[in-house]
């Protein structure tokens, strides 16, 4: 990702970045205001700017539409105010296809409307362990299969994720107490610039405004306090395509000092302070107490539940595409949400994808200096990753639009399938059927049918088979024999008897020769 000073051309979504100096007296961070109106053709649209200490300042824009721009400055500060400029936008290149929005109601797709499909993991506080590990967790990343990662603004103290970051967010006195109206310029450029490599790599930056695991006073600020870092945080950052922001990781387990009215309000200041209005969501901590996603500022579910097979409740409840980023994490630790298997963690993310949602990854394996995947990032040790990788490589595959789960029968409640148009996909998880036709299609017809291995990652194609056995119709009391059974589909299939598989079932028109195979 580029990001241009005074540049006279910028790629569509890129970075344009109008730099100038002005007052450093006093306390720039409160007594200085200034944005730009940004304008092409009868389109205005205004990002504030931002102090960066030693009397510079700086004001970001992402241009959204190829052609000619011109700006102009506004500012409290006379040496600030009136700048004027222009410059132009020309088109993206390959690769870059802009931020990420909702599409078809459930699903996401990319400005240019390559959809997007969200394979996320959790990393909390990689940005704060110093340069070392942060590069060795981008190079993690370059092998891994995940388009979003969850990140905190703030450094975190938690269990495993007890050091000092390497900056602080506020200027700190020799008693290291903050001052939260006075930003440390250092935290955040070396914060933004782990933002643009992931930008660079297509990871989104699903960012972390909040959280409660806090020993510096971060999480328990006055409201004022809150809402100039929320300013600040988004004048910084939102010019940056790949950034969503999660309001909260747990946001209920601070309404003791921000109470829901207050939360409601945050969401009001990225509503008006966020030029290019990217993803917004806020994701709880109880599994009863979810966020009011119904809300309009709200354009996302995010949410922890293990309970993944209640996916159509939430997109019923919520009417927005849902992503279940902890449905608990693969390891070991003695915790429940950090010890299930990895066998067990795929199961839940085929559980949510194929039933129409979204599922996140985690690593919480124990380690002697204390390195967790899910707290400080590093390396990955555990064994879903390649199988989320694999399933990435089906689900891009398929048709755009995403998938919508399966109705009309009472088996959806217990095994998972998503359809797309003509395309099926039928995943049986616990499930150990040696036959099977619910789901299949109705009519008969040329199929290519895939018998998928979620675990083993293979791909087979077999034979439509014959229907197995229906139960009748319950007959009533007038009834003089029993109705017959109604066909479920217009042909069956022969399955292994093993858990974990899958079925893919799509017209031999819609089949691809690039599809994965093993």
């Amino acid at each position: 990702m580029k990001s241009e000073t005074n540049a006279k051309s910028i790629e569509r979504w890129d970075i344009f970045e109008v730099v100038l100096k002005g007052p450093s007296g006093g306390n720039p961070f409160v007594d200085i205001a200034l944005s730009a109106q940004f304008s092409y053709q009868n389109r205005i649209l205004e990002p504030d700017g931002f102090y960066d200490g030693d009397g510079v300042y700086r004001i970001r824009f992402m241009p959204d539409t190829p052609g000619e721009w011109q700006y102009v400055t506004k500012s409290n500060a006379p040496e600030l105010d009136g700048q004027r400029g222009q410059f132009t936008c020309v088109k993206a290149s390959e690769g870059n296809h802009g931020p990420v929005h909702v599409s078809n109601t459930f699903h996401f797709a990319y400005d240019d409307g390559t959809p997007f499909y969200s394979f996320g993991t959790t990393c909390y506080a990689w940005a704060h362990q110093g340069d070392e590990l942060e590069e060795q967790t981008l190079e993690t990343l370059k092998k891994a299969p995940f388009n979003k990662i969850r990140m905190c603004v703030f450094p975190k103290d938690y269990i495993y994720n007890e050091n000092e970051p390497v900056y602080y967010p506020f200027e700190r006195d020799e008693k290291g107490q903050s001052d939260p109206t006075r930003f440390n310029p250092d935290f955040f450029r070396h914060f933004e610039q782990r933002v643009g490599q992931l930008c660079k790599m297509g990871i989104e930056a699903d960012i972390i405004i909040f959280h409660p695991y806090d020993r510096w006073g971060y999480c328990d600020m006055d409201a004022e306090d809150d809402y100039r870092y929320l300013r600040y945080l988004v004048a910084r950052l939102a010019a940056y395509r790949n950034v969503w922001w999660s309001m909260a990781n747990e946001y209920d387990f601070l309404l003791d000092v921000k109470p829901m009215n207050q939360w409601d309000r945050y969401f009001h200041i990225l509503e008006e302070k966020d030029p290019y209005q990217h993803l917004r969501s806020n994701h709880n901590g109880d599994v009863t107490k979810n966020y009011d996603h119904t809300k309009p500022w709200i354009t996302h579910v995010c949410i922890q539940n293990w309970d993944v097979k209640r996916v159509e409740e939430w997109r019923n409840a919520y009417r927005k595409p849902v992503i279940n980023d902890e449905c608990e994490y693969e390891g070991n630790i003695p915790r429940p949400w950090g010890n299930i298997s990895a066998q067990e963690l795929v199961h839940r993310i085929w559980i949510m994808m194929v039933r129409g949602g979204y599922a996140g990854h985690g690593e919480t394996y124990m380690h002697p200096e204390d390195i967790l995947w899910w707290a400080k990032g590093g390396v990955l040790i555990g064994e879903s990753w390649l199988r989320i990788a694999f399933l990435r490589e089906i689900i891009e595959d398929m048709p755009a639009g995403g998938l919508s789960p399966m109705e009309g029968s009472w088996m959806w409640t217990r095994v998972s399938g998503g359809i797309n148009g003509d395309y099926r996909l039928i995943y049986f998880g616990e499930h150990q059927p040696l036959e099977w036709a619910v789901g299949l299609p109705m009519e008969d017809g040329e199929y290519e049918i895939d018998l998928i291995d979620t675990w083993n990652m293979t791909i087979t194609p077999i034979e439509k088979g014959p229907l197995p056995v229906s139960p009748p119709t319950r007959r009533k009391k007038t009834d003089k024999q029993a109705a017959a059974p109604k066909p479920e589909a217009a042909f069956g299939v022969t399955l292994p008897g093993k858990p974990y598989m899958a079925l893919r079932v799509r017209p031999m028109k819609q089949s691809n020769s690039a599809s994965p195979s093993r």
